[in-house]
């Protein structure tokens, strides 16, 4: 096994993951011939990424705009205060909205980015006006509705 600086994954890890994150449906046996590996190897492999949590699921890319939810808007929060305590609890709410896809804490201007997915500004603006502003100790939200999706959940290059 060849060792690599990526979390002691070979040149074979980073295939099978770069394979999987192209086309989640492949079949063990097309999987392992694309990564040039015998089916018995693939599957093993394969079963020792999930279970080191390499690979947290396989899920299905869902294009947002058949499914009603085709405007995409990032919001900017900043909280009244940053303690441990108000980024918990405002994290904790968080995982309650469903039409949030992505919460990140970052640094800079703003405590949390937010990645939101909603039919139109109208949604959006009912959204906002039930549920963000009302979060824990939410002080400002800045809203940013894209205009373009240039890349979108691009897969981890390896």
């Amino acid at each position: 096994m060849e060792d690599s600086s990526d979390a002691g994954l070979d040149r074979i890890d980073r295939a099978l993951l770069r394979l999987l994150q192209q086309d989640g449906r492949l079949s063990n046996a097309d999987l392992a011939r694309m990564a040039n590996i015998s089916p018995a190897t693939c599957h093993r492999r394969t079963r020792r990424l999930f279970e080191a949590g390499m690979i947290r699921g396989i899920h299905a890319a869902v294009v947002p705009h058949r499914v009603d939810r085709g405007v995409l808007v990032i919001v900017g929060v900043v909280l009244d205060r940053s303690t441990p305590e108000s980024f918990a609890a405002f994290e904790s709410a968080i995982l309650h909205l469903p039409f949030v896809l992505d919460c990140h804490l970052v640094a800079g201007d703003f405590d949390f980015f937010l990645k939101i997915r909603v039919r139109d500004i109208a949604d959006f603006n009912r959204l906002h006006g039930e549920a963000l502003i009302a979060l824990p100790g939410v002080r400002q939200t800045r809203t940013f509705f894209v205009m373009k999706e240039v890349i979108d959940n691009a897969p981890l290059a390896f």
